[in-house]
């Protein structure tokens, strides 16, 4: 069996959970963050929007970087974005605007479900290939009494996470009745297009 080869990791986020399941994977990393206005960009299904959004997201972290030092590097470095977004009721949920916002979106969790759509886009950056996947997971849930919204909302990281919605929350945790789906996980990408176009 053919050994994997080493690579340099760049995460393109900010986000917490996504610096998290990097650690828990045992990759060093460094983090470089896209600033863009993830509301002007629009898909109809959201399948097709978190691909956009991860996409978008790695264009400009692209810009910023110094690309000829990548291609000539022994080995390659692969930039990491992705995106997530609701679908509650048909329609995309992206980061609430307000905490009234927040609480209108977990309230209406409560004894429903909702879906997560994620993507994941590895980019690498000494050949310039891109492999992404995206997943869907359908979430059953309990009833959440109002004191563990409002205790979530006190919080606030829900105000910065799409469709305010946490499952692995400890809060929310109990709440959970079902999930239905799976992950794509990161290094199964990882290892596609190391393994493929390395």
């Amino acid at each position: 069996m053919d050994a994997i080869p080493s690579f340099k990791l760049i995460l393109g986020s900010a986000s917490f959970s996504r610096r998290k399941i990097l650690e828990e994977m045992g990759y060093e990393f460094t983090i470089s963050t896209a600033d863009i206005d993830e509301k002007s960009i629009r898909e109809e299904k959201p399948e097709d929007l978190v691909m956009t959004l991860a996409e978008a997201k790695a264009d400009t972290i692209l810009q910023k970087l110094p690309i000829s030092d990548y291609t000539k590097d022994a080995e390659p470095t692969l930039l990491i974005t992705a995106d997530q977004v609701v679908v509650y009721e048909g329609a995309i949920r992206e980061k609430p605007a307000s905490k009234e916002e927040a609480w209108e979106f977990i309230k209406g969790y409560s004894g429903g479900h909702a879906a997560t759509v994620g993507s994941v886009l590895v980019t690498n950056l000494k050949t310039g290939f891109r492999k992404g996947e995206w997943d869907r997971v359908e979430i059953y849930f309990h009833e959440i009494p109002d004191e563990v919204i409002e205790k979530l909302i006190e919080e606030g990281i829900v105000l910065r996470v799409a469709g305010g919605l946490i499952i692995e929350h400890p809060l929310l945790l109990p709440y959970i009745k079902e999930v239905v789906g799976f992950l794509i996980p990161v290094q199964y990408v990882i290892g596609q297009l190391v393994t493929e176009h390395a």
